[in-house]
């Protein structure tokens, strides 16, 4: 059982840079663009110590709702007590990325579209609903012999040899 718990504690592996990846922060990551409405992931850089969010966040995706010089705030849902509050909280820039989280949706979005349109020109109808897979279609397995004649096989009948 642990005895420490201070704001930082059990947080040995997830507050450490990966191996070969220490070292000071890209310049790329303060000058990335961030909208209200944008998809983040809260993924805490432990090198920077100013503006990091709780452990709790770390690794959490929530929704920008506020942008400032170099922070952003971002809504994230946080399970308290069997319910679901939305909670806000402003993390500096060093500290978020760009979520993928949306990635998949907005590509079917396109493929969907074009296959709207493509359908009006030729006047079919078409499915554009996920279906789940679909279990394989059945076969028959060649004989290993391969003349094509099945054969059939069937216990010997039991004999009493008492």
């Amino acid at each position: 059982m642990p005895h420490s718990f201070g704001v930082r504690a059990r947080t040995r592996h997830m507050f450490a840079k990966k191996f070969r990846q220490h070292g000071p922060i890209h310049l790329s990551q303060y000058l990335l663009q961030v909208k209200v409405g944008d998809y983040v992931d809260i993924f805490a850089d432990p090198s920077i110590h100013k503006g990091m969010p709780h452990k709790h966040y770390h690794g959490r995706t929530g929704i920008v709702f506020n942008v400032t010089k170099s922070a952003v705030g971002v809504r994230v849902n946080k399970f308290v007590n069997g319910r679901i509050l939305e909670k806000r909280i402003h993390v500096r820039i060093e500290h978020i990325r760009p979520s993928k989280c949306q990635k998949e949706i907005l590509a079917r979005k396109i493929t969907n579209d074009a296959a709207k349109v493509e359908a009006k020109k030729t006047g079919v109808k078409i499915n554009l609903k996920r279906t789940p897979k679909l279990p394989k279609e059945g076969y028959f397995v060649k004989a290993a012999g391969g003349d094509g004649v099945l054969t059939t096989i069937q216990p010997l009948p039991f004999s009493d040899l008492v």
